[in-house]
């Protein structure tokens, strides 16, 4: 048995470490979200279905402003979007990090204050540029060479853009290869090692429609250490020292980004905000008084770490087949829902619920609907050895990079979206259907 799975024993099939909060057990093998029955739920809004537990989405968001007191906190909304995201963040007090037009628009629509709003993107399109500076958002994150005179001239006679610049620190850091980006071998950003990002400091300060307000960086992704955000910090007041000697300019904000890792199987480790904001802010103050700066206001951009361990999504089993030595589970989702096992080899801890089961405990791989091989959505989990078709499956650590990275894959549709809280269940986004699809093809 390997060590993972010894882990997983140990910890227990009842562990509810990485569920809500709010997770309550029922009668018969159920659980409740938000004081919602998760079978009640897959009852009445069908499955696949996302449950989002909105106490948990603002707590996090309120743990998060309360351990960076005098830090701007910007919901990195790539994690998840929805008018009610948006005006659950807002209401926290926390700012917004966006990577393009779509994402931008729906959070000024849904009354969210742009000058709140950074905008991302290492290839930013006219459309993105556009509406940026049409709705005026607070910041843009120069990430490229190319971008700084697009922006300017976009600005127009009169005006002009706070604008941050991204820099590569060469910090490796992330739970998978694919998602760390604070080295010089990935596409984001400008190096701080080959003199790109000085150079395109130069040239932003000689553009007088753009005002550089600081330094932007992110590492990676799934990150559970503190460590690599101080290595980070010292390199990126290191610049800052720098471009206050060159250019006699001291910039007043830092963006240290986000990536904070968190749980998804009992057992894991997780980063710990408070943790994180008071050895960052040590590091920061005792680098900037070394270089002879004024501290600089910090920003920092978590998402996962929000809406993540607030949502749960439910699964209908379809099949359950034996072959090849192996117990295999299909439901009725998949990467079609839920790229990310197929992409980063993420690892998931789904139960059974809705009903109760005696029979022991058998290593089994949930799969899903799709035609690719790689449709895993857990491998090698314990399910209980009477799993059978008809059977409600529940995931947590659902609420992040999920229905955000879902595709329209062999035309299943998206799931639906439905909030929870105080006992009441509401539905945020509808199911995508076949009627979606065919108002979209219109061609003959």
């Amino acid at each position: 048995m390997t060590t993972v799975l010894l882990r997983e024993v140990r910890a227990g099939a009842d562990d509810l470490s990485v569920w809500p909060a709010s997770t309550t057990r029922l009668a018969h093998g159920g659980l409740a979200v938000g004081g919602v029955s998760l079978a009640e739920a897959a009852e009445r809004f069908d499955t696949p279905v996302y449950v989002l537990d909105e106490g948990e989405v603002r707590g996090r968001c309120r743990t998060y402003r309360n351990a960076f007191p005098g830090t701007d906190v910007l919901y990195a909304a790539k994690a998840f979007l929805s008018r009610a995201m948006v005006r659950w963040v807002q209401e926290e007090g926390l700012g917004l990090d966006v990577c393009s037009a779509g994402e931008l628009e729906l959070a000024v629509t849904a009354g969210f204050p742009p000058e709140r709003i950074v905008l991302h993107g290492n290839a930013k399109s006219p459309r993105d540029l556009a509406a940026a500076l049409r709705l005026g958002v607070g910041r843009i994150v120069i990430d490229g060479p190319s971008e700084i005179a697009r922006i300017a001239a976009a600005v127009g006679p009169g005006g002009r853009q706070k604008v941050m610049v991204r820099v590569v620190p060469g910090v490796s850091a992330g739970g998978h290869d694919k998602i760390r980006t604070g080295t010089e071998d990935q596409k984001f950003g400008l190096s701080l090692t080959d003199g790109g990002a000085q150079h395109a400091i130069a040239r932003i300060l000689g553009q007088p429609r753009l005002e550089l307000t600081g330094l932007h960086c992110h590492i990676g992704s799934q990150i559970t250490d503190v460590k690599p955000y101080l290595v980070a910090v010292r390199r990126m007041v290191g610049l800052m020292a720098r471009v206050r000697d060159a250019h006699g300019l001291v910039l007043p904000e830092l963006d240290m980004g986000g990536g904070h890792g968190v749980a998804y199987r009992p057992g894991e480790p997780a980063l710990d905000p408070a943790a994180l904001a008071r050895r960052m802010r040590a590091e920061l103050v005792r680098g900037c008084a070394a270089a002879g700066l004024a501290v600089p206001r910090l920003l920092i951009e978590p998402g996962r770490a929000v809406v993540g361990p607030a949502g749960v999504v439910l699964y209908r089993v379809l099949a359950v087949k034996h072959t090849g030595g192996k117990v295999f589970v299909a439901v009725d989702g998949g990467m079609s829902d839920n790229p990310r096992p197929a992409l980063y080899g993420v690892r998931y801890a789904p139960r059974l619920v809705g009903r109760a089961s005696s029979a022991p405990p058998r290593t089994a791989v949930v799969v899903g609907r799709h035609c690719e091989a790689g449709d895993v959505l857990a491998a090698d989990v314990e399910l209980p050895g009477d799993v059978r078709p008809g059977d409600l499956l529940a995931v947590p650590v659902a609420g992040a990079y999920q229905l955000s990275m879902a595709s329209g894959y062999n035309l299943v549709g998206r799931p639906a979206v439905v909030a929870v809280h105080g006992g009441s269940a509401r539905l945020l986004v509808r199911r995508e259907t076949l009627e979606d699809f065919r108002t979209r093809d219109i061609g003959a």
